[in-house]
């Protein structure tokens, strides 16, 4: 088992979460190695006390775990396989914990790759947002070796609060795209109901009030429906990384032989809505295609 007393984590991806991610693992006690591809993202958390590392590769043969949170799988495919990559480069016993949302198969591709070297990889994605990463209550999907699960669980425990192995290599993945499943189809229902609740001439933070505290109640209507009421509409979670991970749920949908007619159509909501250029807006930007159609009506 791990631990913050001799125990340094290399951390890659420093965006919207993964900064305050690798802050709460600082804030833990434990010695951080830090590298991103824009350096000035770090700039604070080398203030606090991280190294900066001047590449991956650098970065994982100066760790004993590395975490990683980065944009696409073609990103992850490149930081963990690629010549200048963590698995050609992190030392003998290293673990590997991968936070991105990424494919199934990757994850699986990427296991296989490192224990070849000897190294303990894990796939982690994550839900909760930017809230849940700073305050350290995400929700944690894992997928891998029982015994590595065991050994990094301390780490995983200081950025969040419900954190569950779900099977082997690939299946945190999985069980994050049965989450991303689910709010899919709950965006469109929040956003509906407050453009139902003006259209009805209702006044949307009185209606959230009753709605978010009975049968309707989810994540996304108490937290990032006050965001729509204030016309907040800056990324906890970006559009199009929402999109990235739609379309890794409906391919793997595809190849299991499973119809998801609510994620089909949310997806065919947001890629409008980037057409747009409203891909860098958050996930409760969804509420703009329901005044433009109202406006249009």
């Amino acid at each position: 088992m791990v631990n913050n007393n001799d125990t340094t984590i290399g951390f890659v991806g420093l965006g919207v979460m993964g900064k305050s991610m690798a802050s709460n693992l600082l804030k833990a006690g434990y010695p951080l190695n830090v590298y991103t591809r824009t350096k000035t993202k770090a700039d604070e958390l080398i203030q606090a006390g991280a190294v900066w590392r001047n590449s991956v590769a650098e970065l994982a043969a100066q760790s004993d775990v590395i975490v990683t949170i980065v944009g696409f799988p073609s990103d992850v495919e490149e930081v963990y396989l690629g010549s200048g990559g963590i698995v050609a480069h992190a030392k003998s016993g290293a673990f590997l914990v991968d936070m991105t949302t990424s494919t199934p198969s990757l994850a699986k591709r990427i296991h296989d790759e490192a224990a070849k070297r000897g190294l303990n990889a894990l796939d982690a994605p994550v839900s909760g947002g930017d809230i849940g990463a700073r305050e350290a209550r995400l929700t944690i999907m894992v997928g891998g070796d029982e015994a590595a699960f065991t050994a990094v669980q301390p780490i995983l425990a200081t950025m969040g609060a419900n954190i569950v192995r779900q099977g082997d290599a690939g299946a945190g993945q999985h069980t994050k795209m049965c989450n991303q499943i689910a709010i899919a189809s709950n965006m469109m229902g929040v956003c509906e109901a407050l453009a139902y609740a003006k259209a009805a001439g209702l006044d949307p933070q009185t209606v959230l009030k009753s709605i978010s505290a009975g049968a309707a109640g989810s994540w996304s209507l108490s937290n990032l429906a006050p965001r729509i009421i204030q016309g907040d509409f800056a990324p906890g979670f970006y559009i199009k990384h929402f999109i990235k991970d739609m379309n890794i749920a409906l391919q793997s949908a595809e190849e299991m032989g499973l119809l998801v007619p609510g994620l089909t159509q949310a997806k065919a909501l947001y890629d409008q809505l980037s057409s747009q250029g409203e891909e860098n807006f958050g996930t409760q930007a969804l509420y703009h295609w329901y005044e433009q159609q109202r406006k249009e009506a």
